[in-house]
């Protein structure tokens, strides 16, 4: 199976297709037809009517694609479990502190909807993280019937300490890559945060 990355890392209206019309030499094909032994080359395309080049291969190639993000995050889990020198938290736990240092001062009820988990189990991680020193939680000034929730100044520094080793070690990985996959995944970056965009506003 190719490289998921390859398609990413390509500028937009990269690869070929079939031509609008007839090439000017008169030898070429009508709209919508290739002439015969030619076509799109594999993984390109035309998007439907609008005769675009590059179009997202297909169904396959999406999944191949989160197949690889998946691996990505696992192993990188697995390196910095392994690497961490104080104790590990669930991952639960770890997602929610992260939420929390997104938006500072976010509610229980905002917090399960972003996590897309049940208000009580959500509690339940909170109080868990209150014991552990790492999160703070205090009315609303505007709803007193309303807890808020921030980091404490530990879980400020948990969070910027795994962040540095996470580069870390990918970065120790990354720089022994060859140089064109290390540039495809350079690029591909900002397709990758569209992508998430994308699926969060789903």
């Amino acid at each position: 199976m190719k490289d998921p990355f390859a398609d990413l890392g390509r500028q937009d209206g990269a690869g070929t297709g079939a031509a609008a019309g007839p090439a000017s030499n008169g030898t070429g094909t009508a709209a919508g037809r290739a002439a015969p032994g030619t076509g799109p080359a594999p993984g390109t395309g035309t998007a439907a009517g609008t005769g675009t080049a590059g179009a997202w291969p297909g169904h396959r190639d999406a999944a191949g694609l989160l197949a690889a993000i998946s691996a990505v995050r696992r192993t990188t889990r697995r390196a910095v479990r392994q690497a961490w020198p104080g104790e590990p938290l669930p991952t639960s736990q770890s997602e929610l502190l992260r939420l929390v240092a997104e938006h500072p001062g976010i509610t229980v009820a905002a917090a399960a909807r972003e996590l897309r988990l049940a208000p009580n189990t959500v509690s339940t991680l909170v109080g868990s993280l209150t014991e552990r020193g790492l999160l703070s939680r205090q009315r609303a000034r505007s709803d007193g019937r309303t807890v808020s929730l921030d980091l404490t100044p530990v879980a400020v520094k948990r969070l910027a300490d795994r962040r540095d080793l996470r580069a870390e070690l990918a970065q120790q990985v990354l720089v022994q890559l060859p140089e064109a996959d290390q540039q495809a995944l350079a690029s591909a970056v900002p397709a990758l945060l569209r992508l998430a965009e994308g699926l969060a506003a789903l």
